[in-house]
């Protein structure tokens, strides 16, 4: 090894190109990438508000949809809002018209959020008049405690003081969406978790989650053993409809021909029993009543408290009870007004063709740079950075977990047809100064390249502008074509293209 190889693979610019491509490589083996849902199929929405919003609104909107969404136990959604009527949802992994309609019913119901305490309701969202920011104060080294107080009416308060009083410690069950009127029919161990103390708080002789459910709601729960659609649609006789969680999915067919509406729910990967139920449920809590609480004394301010190890954990769960507090209805009404349905076979075309048209776009760079300088020096460095930064652009989005949909793909191919230009200009200026070194040595190599990185970096600053925009003001396809292009020109001026013109220089005996 020579030492003008030596020097190249001892310059910076070389190594940091190597180390971030190496962390790309590493980190798309670890964290596979996600595709959005023209890729990976799935269902976009486009809902309106019934009328203008500000922006407090439309944040408690977009976080409301985000909780009753999940409770359908569908994963990738990505809910953003667009101005201040807009909100565009988007599904992944859909795989039928009835579970997009499902999802679409979903967003077009309001909500209805309840208060219930042993078995009674004793508030619904129209009974809380305000909810103050969530309080975190820290007790310990590892011990926080939050509260969340919130105002509810006189008679909520009245009502409430009547049921708790002398009952500290009780549970109190908040609940966004329950499953009304319902047979519930779940595993044996859900059934016996349900019937236990597990839901009761800090009193073990409290009325299980069970009972109570059945009191407050006509929610009717059965141990799934084997019964056939028949013995459940006996069960189900005066109820509105049927929940299956996590037993046989063919009863649903069954039971739908026998005119009963179904729900089905299956259990998420690691999801436990706990989370389980509460999920299907709807249920925030139990939270236990306060020794202040249960003096039988009417108190329209409360507030809800618990604890936690660490200061991240204690503003995620107050952040939670404050947003269903705030918005356990929807406070504005939505219309689906555009669905747009994507079947994952298509989905996967999209990914073979885009797959496809990016080595199309290598080899095309390839022989474009080629018969241009009739240099294959010159033109493979070129393919080969063009194709680096594909890699580093493809780890950055999967380090931070960005949904690659179409349009964030055709910004890849828009930076790389950037980055492209830009190396035709370093690769000219040095051309240029060979031409002209036996007539007069004017300009030495830096001011070439100085030249060069001034038309780059102009360049790259007019397209970071222009995507800027778009980034800021719209959402949706344009911000993945405008996040994926700025994120392309960053990594060519910063990483590659100062990796390239070594390359260059040393390949055309600059250096």
């Amino acid at each position: 090894m020579n030492r003008r190889t030596k020097k190249l693979l001892r310059n910076w610019r070389i190594i940091l190109l190597v180390l971030v491509l190496t962390g790309s490589i590493i980190t798309l083996t670890l964290r596979p990438l996600t595709f959005g849902i023209d890729i990976a199929g799935g269902v976009a929405l486009v809902a309106q508000t019934a009328h203008p919003v500000d922006a407090q609104t439309m944040q408690l909107v977009t976080d409301s949809l985000q909780k009753r969404l999940n409770t359908l136990g569908v994963k990738e959604i990505t809910i953003e809002a667009q101005g201040n009527q807009i909100v565009l949802i988007k599904v992944a992994n859909i795989s039928s018209e009835e579970q997009a309609n499902q999802i679409k019913s979903v967003i077009e119901s309001q909500g209805v959020f309840y208060m219930e305490f042993g078995g009674v309701i004793f508030g619904t969202g129209k009974d809380v008049v305000r909810v103050d920011p969530p309080n975190i104060r820290q007790l310990g080294a590892q011990s926080y405690q939050w509260n969340v107080p919130f105002t509810v009416t006189k008679a909520s308060a009245e009502k409430f003081a009547e049921l708790a009083k002398g009952k500290a410690g009780w549970p109190v069950d908040m609940f966004l969406d329950p499953p009304v009127n319902s047979l519930l029919v779940v595993p044996e161990n859900i059934y016996k978790l349900m019937n236990s103390s597990a839901f009761n708080s800090k009193a073990p002789e409290a009325t299980p989650l069970l009972e109570r459910i059945a009191k407050a709601f006509n929610i009717t729960t059965v141990a799934y053993a084997n019964q056939s659609a028949d013995d459940l649609a006996k069960l189900a006789q005066g109820k509105a409809n049927v929940v299956l969680v996590d037993v046989p999915q063919n009863l649903q067919t069954e039971l739908e021909a026998k005119g009963l509406k179904v729900r089905y729910i299956t259990r998420m990967q690691g999801e436990p029993d706990e989370a389980l139920v509460t999920r299907v449920l709807g249920l925030y809590g139990p939270y236990a009543v306060g020794e202040d609480l249960a003096n039988g004394v009417p108190h329209t301010s409360v507030q809800i408290s618990g604890s936690a190890p660490n200061r991240v954990t204690a503003s995620e769960e107050a952040n939670k009870v404050y947003t269903v507090l705030k918005s356990g209805s929807l406070p504005v009404k939505l219309t689906v007004v555009g669905m747009e349905f994507i079947s994952p076979r298509l989905g996967e075309n999209f990914k073979l063709q885009a797959l496809y048209a990016g080595l199309a776009a290598l080899l095309t760079v390839l022989a474009i740079i080629y018969f241009h300088y009739r240099n294959w020096r010159i033109a493979i460095p070129v393919a080969s950075t063009s194709l680096f930064e594909v890699i580093i652009i493809l780890g950055v989005a999967a380090l931070i977990g960005w949904n690659l949909d179409l349009p964030s793909i055709a910004g890849i191919v828009a930076a790389i047809g950037t980055g492209v230009d830009q190396q035709v200009v370093i690769t000219d200026e040095l051309l240029s100064g060979e031409r002209t070194m036996k007539i007069t040595r004017r300009s030495s190599v830096i001011k070439r390249m100085g030249r060069a990185f001034f038309v780059i970096f102009a360049s790259a600053a007019t397209t970071i502008a222009a995507m800027s925009f778009l980034l800021v003001y719209f959402v949706g396809t344009l911000k993945g074509f405008a996040f994926t292009t700025i994120l392309g020109v960053l990594i060519g001026i910063f990483i590659t293209r100062p990796a390239y013109a070594e390359i260059a220089k040393y390949l055309l005996g600059e250096d």
